[in-house]
Parts: structure tokens; sequence; C-alpha cells
């Protein structure tokens, strides 16, 4: 029997979470056919015998995708949902995990009767690797159109129920391995699903996201962290020109750059930030009278003032 739901998990090396992730989805309260298509790319711990006790274990509702070369997270997702069966897809990935038991069944009810809509979402908790709770996301309310996601990215991509035939636009329509820019996968697929569907969201806690110290979109490094934050902030301005006539143009300049600085004003040089400073204005010349870049400004010199004087 085709699944009416396929929960997309994508895995590398989440040997200490992937069972709870898995445990998780196959404790879903539901009246309908869910398979579990997971992406296995070529971990280098102990992922892979997991997930192939639990193909062993529940031969009918997980399906392997394995490689024997990593292959990327970008062509890992792709090709899960390309093997995906069902009417609509879901995502987890192997490090987080859902802790509600009758949201998918909630979400696909809700769709059901909405034709329209293509992407339901809820709200998410977000917790350190002690499990300690660090914030809940979105942090304000939760939105659902183009316009105001632009603005207010709201969207934890664990807590996510799609059309599959939005999802497969997406891909074929924006070819994300055009973009290797964008670092992000998420991001760019909810914004082209928001540009051409409705969106619904559920006010409640259904999923939770693992922050770590070191990931794709949190690190300690300066460079890295700097080019997450431009990559989101782009692939924002991106599909606010394609799709949105650049009403949120303004907004998103401001946002980046305010970003930026932010990070600037806590690590790297106080060149960097004026470097950085001056980017942005060339960009967007109304960006010099942006007061938050001053105060950033001022706080830098102050931390770099109360290091100076640390130090004797």
């Amino acid at each position: 029997m085709t699944p009416l739901v396929s929960v997309i998990v994508t895995t590398f090396n989440h040997e200490p979470y992937l069972a709870t992730a898995l445990d998780a989805i196959l404790s879903q309260e539901c009246g309908f056919g869910v398979e579990i298509v997971l992406g296995e790319d070529c971990s280098s711990d102990g992922t892979l015998a997991i997930c192939r006790d639990y193909v062993e274990r529940y031969p009918d509702s997980i399906k392997l995708i394995a490689s024997t070369e990593n292959v990327g997270w970008r062509e890992n997702y792709r090709r899960c949902v390309e093997a995906a069966q069902g009417r609509y897809i879901a995502f987890c990935d192997g490090d987080d995990y859902w802790c509600d038991t009758t949201h998918l069944a909630e979400q696909v009810a809700l769709m059901e009767q909405n034709p329209n809509i293509g992407l339901c979402y809820t709200l998410a908790e977000r917790r350190n690797e002690k499990g300690e709770l660090v914030g809940r996301f979105p942090i304000g309310e939760g939105h659902t159109s183009l316009d105001s996601m632009l603005h207010d990215w709201c969207v934890e991509n664990c807590t996510t129920l799609a059309r599959r035939e939005a999802v497969l636009a997406y891909y074929a329509t924006e070819k994300p391995e055009n973009h290797p820019e964008w670092l992000t996968e998420d991001l760019p697929m909810w914004l082209y699903v928001a540009a051409h569907y409705g969106v619904l969201y559920i006010n409640r806690v259904t999923a939770v996201h693992r922050v770590f110290a070191e990931s794709v979109s949190h690190s300690a490094s300066l460079a890295k962290r700097l080019a997450f934050c431009d990559s989101s902030s782009n692939i924002k301005l991106w599909f606010d020109e394609r799709y949105n006539d650049s009403r949120q143009r303004r907004y998103l300049l401001r946002e980046r750059m305010n970003t930026a600085l932010w990070v600037y004003s806590h690590i790297g040089s106080v060149g960097n930030f004026v470097k950085r400073w001056w980017q942005e204005v060339k960009e967007d010349k109304m960006a010099v009278c942006n007061i938050v870049a001053y105060g950033l400004f001022v706080k830098k010199l102050f931390r770099k003032l109360k290091k100076l004087m640390a130090n004797g």
C-alpha cells in the first residue's frame, strides 16, 4: 500500500540521537500509512549500523538510502525526496526528534481539508547537547505569507509537513544545485512553497531541534558564522526579488548589515567591522543612516578598550 506520508530523515554521524528520532516517528498515532525514507550519508560512527537495525526490525516502514561515499547534505535531501512515495512529506533530521504523538495526523487532516495549503508547520523547542531548553522557534508569532516569512523567518524544519508535489516543484524550478552559495536547504524550499501555496501554522510544540556548538548554522568560527548569516539573508533577498516585487529589500539589506556587524562587534577586528560597514553602505546608501550600526561600533570599541585594560 502506498503511504500517505513519507518522513525524510537525513542522517550523518548521528549515532547518539538517531534512535530517538526514529522511535518518535514510529510512535505517531495515525490511521494512514507512513514510510520513513532514511538517508545515511557515509557516517564515520555507528549511524549506519543503527539504520540497518531499524530496517531489519521495521522492513515495511523504513526505506534505507545509503552510499559508499559522502554525497553531502543537499544531495542527501534530494535523493530521499525523489525516493518518497507519499502524497505528503515530513522532515526530521537524525539529530532532531518529535515530541508529540498526534501532530502528524493533525497536520495531514488540515491539509486534506485545505487543498490550497502547501506547507503546515508548528512551534518547536530548541535544546542544546545536554538536553537543556535554550529557546523556542519561532520566537514570536508564526507567519503564513511569503511577505511576512521573508521579514521574519519562522519555520523549524523538523516541524514541517508539505505536499510532495510542491517540494518536487521547488527542485525542478529553482534548481538549488546551481546555488552553492545557499548554505541551507529548508529556507529556500519553504520560501518557494510560500510563494505558490498557502501556509498553515500550529502554535503548539511538536518537535525538538538540537542546537550544537558547531554546525552549519552555528559555529565559533567567524568566517563560518558570517557565511551562514549572509547566505540566509541573500536567499531571502533572492526570493524577495523573484516572487515578492522586492518589497522587503530595504529591510533585508538592513537585517544583513546589522547581523554581520553584530558578529563583528563580538569577534573580529575593528578594521573588518568598518570594511563590512562600507560594503553595505555601497550597496544601500541609506545604510549610512543606520543608527544600530553606530551603536554596535561603539560597543566594539568599548570591548576592545576593556580587553586592552585587562591585559595591562
